[in-house]
This record gives structure tokens, sequence and C-alpha cells, in this order.
């Protein structure tokens, strides 16, 4: 049975209930790697097996939910409009607060979310530099190699970071790139020591990153600055990472005040 912390558990007044369960079926399925069976929906969500069914025969007809040859369901194909344009509009609400981030370091500021096994940019604003950063929005990349990879996988247990590295497989983009579980937990114990992350050429030779999550973010978000590695110094870093955790807070605001 879910536990009654589990906010996905608590009643929302004047909510449709069935909206609710089914908003709340969807989540988990999103968070057992997008594909569970009737039996572990059951499980997680405490909810008995002929509700359940009806509410995944809704989203089926509705394309928010496939169900396999194996009779295992999916999460469906018109969940990507959704998230698609989600997506977009979360870069929006971020860009004036990456700008602050510019004006202030100098540097390129990014958004980052993590999307099932990778990260995905959702926002830039660049540098005003003629040497800078660049990353396309859109762009995917493995968290291992980042330093929004690690302030994003720094907020989940060690044992599900595990498992995702089992399955990115880890491979160097760089000499620097850490490419061995062991190491990168102990990366990661360190931002949640130091509330920040560091991408120290792990990605491209030349290039320094620094990161934190933004904090209750309604899914796992990470904003950074970008630079080369001459700019992006250790002196400047004692200046910029409280400046990046102070944006993320503003951000996280933002971000509570439209949902």
């Amino acid at each position: 049975m879910p536990s009654s912390a589990d906010p996905r558990t608590a009643p929302t007044s004047g909510g449709v209930q069935s909206l609710e369960r089914a908003f709340d079926l969807l989540e988990r399925m999103a968070d057992a790697g997008g594909e569970v069976g009737l039996s572990e929906l059951s499980t997680a969500s405490g909810l008995p097996l002929p509700t359940i069914h009806r509410l995944m025969r809704t989203l089926v007809a509705c394309g928010y939910v496939r169900q396999q040859p194996n009779r295992r369901y999916s999460l469906g194909p018109r969940l990507i409009r959704l998230g698609e344009s989600a997506s977009r509009l979360l870069g929006t609400w971020a860009r004036p607060h990456l700008a602050r981030l510019v004006e202030e370091t100098g540097e390129t500021a990014n958004m980052a979310l993590l999307d099932g096994d990778e990260v995905v940019y959702v926002a830039q604003v660049p540098s005003r530099h003629s040497v800078r950063m660049f990353t396309e929005v859109g762009r995917r990349v493995l968290p291992h190699t980042t330093g929004v990879g690690k302030a994003l996988l720094a907020q989940s247990p060690d044992d599900e970071v595990r498992g995702l590295l089992a399955r990115t497989g880890m491979p160097a983009a760089t000499e620097k790139t850490i490419t061995t579980p062991d190491v990168f937990l102990e990366a990661l114990a360190r931002v949640r020591e130091s509330g920040y992350a560091v991408d120290d050429n792990e990605q491209e030779i030349g290039v320094r990153c620094l990161a934190v999550p933004v904090p209750n973010s309604p899914t796992a978000a990470a904003i950074s600055i970008s630079g080369p590695a001459g700019r992006v110094t250790d002196a400047a870093t004692e200046r910029i990472v409280p400046l990046l955790q102070e944006v993320a807070a503003e951000l996280s605001l933002a971000l509570a005040a439209t949902a």
C-alpha cells in the first residue's frame, strides 16, 4: 500500500476522483519506466484491480495508454504532444531566470530535465562572449557526462542510479568522463553535501559547467551555467554557485505559481 506521505495519494479538495486516479496511474507508469502490469499498479497505488482495469480501458481508448501483446500496459503516443508542449512552456517560464544568470555571470545558462535515462535541454540563454558554449534546445545527453545530470541524479536513491548507469553503459565523452558507477556515486554524494554539481571537462574538453537542482519542481529539473574552463574557475565557482541556488529557488516559486 502507498505511504500516507505520498502526495499523490492525498485527496484534492473539489477534485474529480476518477481523474485524480487516472493521472496517478500515469505518473506511476512513468516512474516504473513506462510499462507495467495491472497487478504492479494495484500494489503501487492501493487501488483494487477492477478500478484500475476500468481506468486503463478509458486511457487506452483515449490514446494515452497502449495495451501490449503481453497484456502489460505502456504509456501511449498521445502523451508525446502534451509533453512536448509542456516542455516548451517550461522553457518559456525559465528563460527570464536564465537571462538573469547570463547577465550576472556572463556565461551561457541552461535548463534541463531528466527524461527516461537521458538529460534533455529545454531552455538556454547564450552568453554574449564571442567564445561561448552552445547547446541546442532539445539535445539529449547521458546524465553521467554532465553537471545537470549529476544535479538531477543526486536526488535519486543510489540503487536507482546504478540501474540507470547499467542501462546507459557510461560511455566516455572525453578522457575526463566518469565511467564507473562507484566513482559516479561518490560524485553524487559530493553534490548532495555541497548543493551543486560540476562538469569539469567531462562532456567537452575545455568546458566547465556548474549546476543545481530546481527545488520542488513538478518534474525533476536543473539549471546550469557553462563556459570555458579558463573563465569558470574555482574562484568564479564561489561567486556563481550562490547565485545559481538563488535563481533556482526563484524559478521554483515561479513554477509553483503557474501550477
